[in-house]
């Protein structure tokens, strides 16, 4: 039989709706494609770390769908209703776990010894405190349950000494205090590889070489001096047989000036023969060596005389007498035995090849092993095993925390209530008068910013610090303007805890905010190209006139041009002569209006100025989604759950006066200021202007000007007629 689900459609994504606990338990059934999201980090969540680093069962750093459906059928099969989880209860009634079963009855019996450790017997429920506490009672215990034992005062010398080499050479575990320890996996592999060891050695100890005890430090000898002598007897040979060349076989004096300090470098000498070549047949080993070499070979010398004819001297075919010699011993050294290797938390640090032999003897001993094999057993049989404490845990974690985790990950629905957080919301981000709520972890702003881009939100990239501690965090700003946002401003920012962190812009990503700032757009763009304009015209003849200034100083004979002067004057005169014809135009268009069409006209110029900028800022706002910006932050999102200007409003809050607060208009810094009074007065000419030149237009001064322009044309007349 189908499951009935429902589905409230938000965000532009049909999301699920948990009304019972049957939505809940069937969520295994439902398409991963209706699930808003597919995958997200374990880091940079408003969520608790613990319940997500047991969801991560697989240490990858990720949880994942099956990851939360084997938690719910988990949960499902430990307790006796899933009701409860839907409240997401701090608190695991002991009558909700399922006794029917074996592990479940241990659990229950593992909670009353927690409470009683913790002197809350008449209690009938568990905490995480309850649990957290109990963990750390047992942690400071040598036997404590979790099977791991670090090297405690507490042992004998001797166990203490087989835990800490193992921990050097196989490896170690976490116990539950924190400690580095070792459980019976790594005792076990630890003391194999111990005897491995030993037999291998014991094998190479009975090989049969003519060097008795020195075999090995001889053996180690031949192997660095190897090339240098075959390389000496190889030039002898030469030698012998093209005397001729004897001279280029030695050292050419070239190779023997000294260097700048006056001695030849190491690198130098060891290159150079091993002894001078002549047409003996034997090395000298004491006369005419190679500095570089003679030690070792004074040495070698010392540990091989008794096999030698002559101890000074080393004929080739001693050498390679004490080589054949050596064959059966060098091949068992190579057939050095693998060391088995476990996974393990802490890796090996050493090798065995650093423990004693003596040691080494002791240790493989079965003895010590079959001690920490009781140890183990003893630690099995703790009435609070750290096993069960550890199911326990997980148990109260998921009935708190997995129904929000549902809705913060099958459904975004914490995030669309307006009332609660999103697991992805870190905190809020004040700065120019506003709160930003919508925060999210930044790993690489580089990287984040090439796919939160597509999100269509302006996003602060912040660097916030406190105390020494710092995080990258990237805020979207969703409701008014954006002018006064620039890189390397500050803010602060207020994670979920209540701490307060310095912020500081790194790094912008420019969208479209509002409505409100589309329409002022156009505005303040023309303000802001008449301001370049202005300035960069007031620049250019200050420029000119710093010019002209040098060269009068210069030049004191040349004179000022009159003539250009006029010419410029005029061409003044002429601007402005434009400039008052185009204003009239203007003013008698619309002089000629009724008074009717005057808000016509305004709300045309508002619409023809405006309206493309709105326009195009609808769209884009239209076009912001949540899906890019968590995708950057390394979620993985099924749709794009858009962000509607509604929504947008209250992700951020713009500064506001309380509810029963007053406001004074009277600024008192601006007492006793001309300002507001020449501002009136401009206030009060421009209103004349445009009231005369209404009155004009209508015809109304024509009857004070008419009498004076025709006696102007009389006398203009009159004096024609003299002339």
């Amino acid at each position: 039989m189908n499951h009935m689900w429902t589905f409230q459609r938000v965000g532009g994504l049909d999301q699920v709706v948990f009304k019972n606990t049957n939505d809940i338990i069937n969520l295994s059934n439902l398409d991963p494609k209706l699930w808003v999201a597919l995958s997200c980090p374990t880091t940079g969540l408003n969520f608790d770390e613990r319940t997500l680093a047991l969801l991560d069962v697989d240490q990858d750093g990720r949880i994942r769908i099956p990851d939360i459906l084997d938690a719910i059928s988990w949960t499902n099969d430990k307790v006796v209703s899933f009701d409860k989880i839907l409240q997401s209860s701090d608190i695991l009634p002991l009558n909700q776990i399922d006794t029917t079963t074996q592990p479940g009855h241990k659990l229950v019996v593992t909670a009353h010894s927690i409470l009683a450790n913790l002197n809350k017997n008449q209690q009938d429920y568990l905490t995480q405190d309850d649990v957290q506490q109990s963990i750390k009672i047992n942690a400071s215990k040598l036997y404590n349950g979790d099977l791991i034992f670090p090297p405690s005062a507490e042992l004998s010398s001797a166990m203490q000494t087989f835990i800490q080499s193992a921990i050097k050479i196989t490896g170690a575990e976490k116990d539950m205090s924190g400690q580095d320890g070792i459980n019976l996996d790594i005792a076990t592999t630890f003391v194999h590889n111990l005897q491995t060891w030993l037999q291998w050695q014991t094998n190479i100890s009975k090989t049969q070489t003519p060097f008795g005890e020195n075999r090995a430090e001889i053996w180690k000898l031949v192997q660095i001096l190897k090339p240098k002598i075959d390389d000496y007897f190889l030039r002898i040979e030469l030698a012998q047989y093209a005397p001729q060349a004897q001279t280029a076989l030695n050292v050419n004096e070239k190779y023997i000036v000294p260097t700048e300090n006056g001695l030849l470098s190491d690198e130098a000498l060891a290159e150079l023969p091993l002894s001078k070549i002549d047409t003996s047949s034997s090395l000298d080993l004491v006369n005419g060596l190679n500095p570089l070499w003679k030690d070792k070979i004074t040495q070698f010398k010392s540990l091989i005389a008794s096999s030698l004819t002559n101890p000074d001297q080393l004929t080739q075919s001693e050498w390679q007498h004490i080589q054949s010699s050596l064959e059966a011993y060098t091949s068992l050294i190579n057939t050095k035995p693998e060391m088995v290797q476990l996974k393990v938390t802490i890796p090996p640090t050493g090798s065995i090849e650093d423990i004693p032999a003596k040691l080494i003897a002791n240790m493989a001993d079965d003895k010590l092993l079959t001690e920490f094999q009781q140890m183990v057993e003893q630690d099995n049989k703790t009435p609070i095993s750290a096993s069960d404490v550890l199911i326990l845990e997980k148990l109260v974690l998921f009935h708190k925390h997995l129904y929000r985790l549902l809705v913060n990950f099958a459904s975004f629905s914490d995030f669309f209530s307006l009332e609660k957080t999103a697991a992805f919301q870190l905190g809020k981000l004040y700065i120019d008068g506003r709160c930003a709520t919508l925060c999210v972890a930044v790993d690489n702003i580089a990287k984040h910013a090439v796919l939160s881009n597509y999100s269509e939100l302006c996003l602060l990239y912040c660097e916030c610090t406190r105390h020494g501690q710092k995080q990258l965090i990237a805020a979207a700003i969703t409701a008014g303007q954006g002018d006064l946002l620039i890189e390397g401003r500050n803010g602060v920012f207020i994670d979920n805890e209540g701490n307060d962190w310095d912020a500081n812009v790194v790094k912008i990503i420019s969208k479209p905010i509002s409505i409100q700032q589309a329409i002022w757009e156009p505005y303040q763009r023309i303000g802001r190209l008449i301001t370049e304009q202005i300035n960069k015209w007031a620049s250019t003849k200050d420029a000119e006139i710093e010019k002209s200034s040098a060269q009068v100083i210069q030049n004191p004979e040349n004179k000022f041009d009159i003539g250009k002067s006029v010419g410029v004057f005029a061409a003044i005169g002429l601007a402005i002569g434009a400039i008052g014809t185009a204003l009239a135009t203007i003013f008698q268009a619309i002089f000629s209006l009724s008074w009717w069409q005057f808000p016509l006209v305004i709300i045309g110029l508002f619409l023809i100025i405006s309206g493309p900028s709105v326009i195009l800022a609808w769209l884009k706002l239209r076009r912001r989604t949540l899906g890019p910006l968590l995708e950057a932050s390394g979620w993985a999102i099924n749709g794009q759950v858009k962000i509607n200007l509604l929504l947008g409003g209250l992700l951020t809050s713009k500064a506001q006066l309380p509810a029963n607060a007053k406001r004074n208009l009277r600024d008192p810094m601006r007492i006793g200021t001309k300002k507001p009074i020449i501002i009136l007065l401009l206030a009060i000419v421009i209103g004349i202007g445009i009231t005369a030149a209404w009155f004009w237009h209508k015809g109304y001064l024509h009857q004070f000007f008419e009498p004076q322009k025709q006696q102007q044309i009389t006398n203009n007349s009159n004096t024609e007629k003299e002339k």
